[in-house]
């Protein structure tokens, strides 16, 4: 029997492993590869009224995705939320490296490096800087994700060149484990909704021959 990869999720808060490739994540499971995801902020500490109660609720929604959708969390950050320029990127890196050092995955996803939220731009750069291709580089390959609410709303456009082929149930299980995180899920209006996520499923379905998918731009590739 073929063993798996591994796969690296490096995202700034936890919730856009959902959203930007919970069906992917699914995928990945069903065809036996071991998924791990890390988060560098909970995406509340930037919140007036935030308390510590919120930020262990958020911990459990996280949880309970990643029950849902399979994957395992490596590691969640505290780092600044919204702020995370405020960080050296060394340390950004560091964190990046020691992951790749740990879990030595053939795949990393990460978010697009134009995305408004400063956060994901900045996870974005690190991921970058830690996956150069050095003749040790273990990693393979570097997918870039997009967000709903972030990617579309910069200047910078998200340009896929890969479409990943969804099923209902990987769909559906995108879905669910979105609603695991019930206090991000606003009205069909938002690109954030259920409605809206997984009508860009069906768009990036449509536009790739496909009925669902996610889309991602591959940017690093060695074989």
């Amino acid at each position: 029997m073929t063993m798996g990869k591994t796969v690296l999720v490096c995202i700034a808060h936890e919730d856009d492993e959902v959203l930007g490739l919970g069906g992917s994540i699914a995928r990945h499971v069903a065809e036996g590869d071991k998924v791990l995801c890390m988060a560098f902020t909970t995406g509340l500490r930037s919140r007036d009224g935030t308390t510590a109660d919120d930020v262990l609720r958020r911990h459990g929604h996280a949880t309970d995705a990643a029950r849902t959708l399979g994957f395992t969390w490596y590691a969640r950050r505290d780092m600044p939320d919204n702020a995370m320029d405020t960080v050296p990127l060394l340390d950004v890196v560091k964190h990046v490296e020691e992951a790749i050092d740990t879990l030595q995955p053939e795949l990393v996803y990460t978010h697009h490096g134009g995305d408004l939220n400063i956060d994901h731009a900045v996870v974005y750069r690190a991921v970058m800087t830690a996956t150069r291709p050095l003749p040790e580089q273990i990693v393979r390959e570097v997918r870039l994700m997009e967000v709903p609410s972030s990617t579309e709303f910069s200047l910078i456009p998200f340009v896929p060149n890969l479409w990943v082929e969804l099923t209902g149930i990987q769909l559906h299980a995108k879905l669910e484990a979105l609603d695991c995180y019930a206090d991000e899920i606003r009205d069909d209006s938002h690109p954030r909704s259920a409605g809206c996520v997984g009508n860009l499923a069906i768009r990036r379905g449509y536009e790739s021959g496909h009925h669902l998918a996610e889309a991602f731009n591959v940017v690093r590739r060695r074989l």
